[in-house]
Parts: structure tokens; C-alpha cells; sequence
């Protein structure tokens, strides 16, 4: 990490990188700053950068039907775009920026003649392309297994882990969410997901506000997770 730039988030893709590595990789491109709610990539589009989040948070779209469906968040240390450079084939997803974000952008011909000079680096992309098809692959799988408020419990975990911020009475998710995109995290129709949030917020696990949710009691939502295991 560079003096002055915060942490990246753990397991992230330049976490695996070594110092140098790091380094090199993110003097290849332009880095700027993108006011929120900006497209960094858009799906369908044949342009082949990769961008590098460094500051901020992005969600991860695609279009069903007409209706987009919010597949990931990324986050400091994240890349996004390497699949398009890599294939050279059209965007699969949209890439939109929630608040300010700070990202540095490398061109494909930069990109691949880094990797090919650099094999930790290129298992590094395999790595990072392999864990999120197996994230993806967990979440379908759920789908079937357990009931809505499980899996929203799960995924409202795993955010606040990654994007929250410790408040007076819990951890308040940074990026704003719809219960139309909790809806397509969790596979669940939107007043599926309407109800399950009720009944947690019942429990006193969340509160929620417009597009806000804090989780207010991060054992108690673990172990209502951890028990549908055994069911």
C-alpha cells in the first residue's frame, strides 16, 4: 500500500500482489477521481481497460429482462474489467461507482503485457476469477436450501463486514441498497425480501432507513445464519 492510501479490503486482489508488484502494476494507468452514481464500465460495450478501485466502492449490474439485477459490490484493492481484457469480448456487467470513487484505469495492452511478464500476478487474476464464480455458485446453490431470511441475513453480513462503519449501536452499511437489490442478491422476490427484513428488524437484528440498513446485532444475526446449517 502506498503512503497515504487507505487500507485495501482484506483478501482483495492487490493484497495478494507483493510490494513491488503493487507498485508497478498501478503506475501502468490513469489514476482519477469519479463522483458517485457514474458508470465505469457498462455491459454490452466492446472497450477492453480494466479499472483498479482504490478508494470507494462499485456495484456490479447486469440487465434481466430490462431490469437491472445487482450481482456484487467491489472494493478498495478490487479489480474489475480484467475478463473483457483478457477475452477481448463485450462487457458482462456494469460497473457504477457509490460515492465518490478513486480508480485507476489500464489499458488492455498494458494490462496483458504485465501479466505475461508476471506469473504470480497472472494466477493471481485466475485466483480472483475462480473465487468469485465460486461466490456466485454458493449463492444459487442457498437459493433452494434456505428460506429468504437466511440468506439476506448472510448477505447483509458479509457487506457490513466489508463495507461498514462502526456506529453509536451497530455497523451501518456504507452503500446504499434497495430492497430491489437485496431482492437479487438473495434470489427472492422483492416482498419476499420486504418481509424478511421485517421480521429482522422485529428481532432486533437491522434497522433500516431509505436505502440504509445497520446491523445492530452482528452475533445474533451470525448465529441465526449458522443455525440454518443444521436444519
Amino acid at each position: 500500500m502506498r503512503e497515504g492510501e487507505p487500507a485495501w479490503a482484506p483478501g482483495s486482489f492487490l493484497t495478494r500482489l507483493s510490494i513491488g508488484e503493487r507498485e508497478e502494476f498501478l503506475t501502468l494507468g490513469t489514476t482519477r477521481r469519479i463522483p458517485g452514481g457514474r458508470h465505469l464500465l457498462i455491459e454490452g460495450r466492446q472497450d477492453t481497460q480494466v479499472e483498479v478501485i482504490r478508494q470507494g466502492h462499485v456495484k456490479i449490474t447486469t440487465s434481466v429482462g430490462g431490469t437491472s439485477r445487482l450481482l456484487a459490490i467491489r472494493l478498495p484493492g478490487d479489480l474489475v474489467g480484467e475478463l473483457a481484457a483478457l477475452t477481448g469480448n463485450g462487457r458482462i456487467a456494469t460497473v457504477t461507482t457509490c460515492g465518490d470513487v478513486v480508480a485507476t484505469v489500464i489499458r488492455q495492452a498494458e494490462f496483458l503485457h504485465f501479466v505475461g511478464r508476471h506469473p504470480h500476478v497472472a494466477a493471481q487474476i485466475t485466483a480472483t476469477v475462480g473465487r468469485r464464480l465460486r461466490w456466485a455458485n454458493e449463492r444459487r446453490s442457498e437459493f433452494s436450501a434456505f428460506p429468504v431470511h437466511v440468506r439476506l441475513g448472510r448477505v447483509l453480513l458479509e457487506i457490513a463486514t466489508s463495507c461498514g462503519d462502526a456506529v453509536g449501536d451497530g455497523v451501518l452499511i456504507r452503500v446504499e441498497l434497495s430492497q430491489t437489490e437485496l431482492a437479487s442478491l438473495v434470489g427472492a422476490r422483492e416482498d419476499t425480501v420486504q418481509r424478511a427484513l421485517r421480521d429482522l428488524r422485529r428481532d432486533g437484528l437491522v434497522r433500516t432507513g431509505y436505502r440504509r440498513i445497520t446491523v445492530l446485532d452482528a452475533a445474533g444475526l451470525r448465529a441465526l445464519t449458522e443455525k440454518a446449517e443444521w436444519l
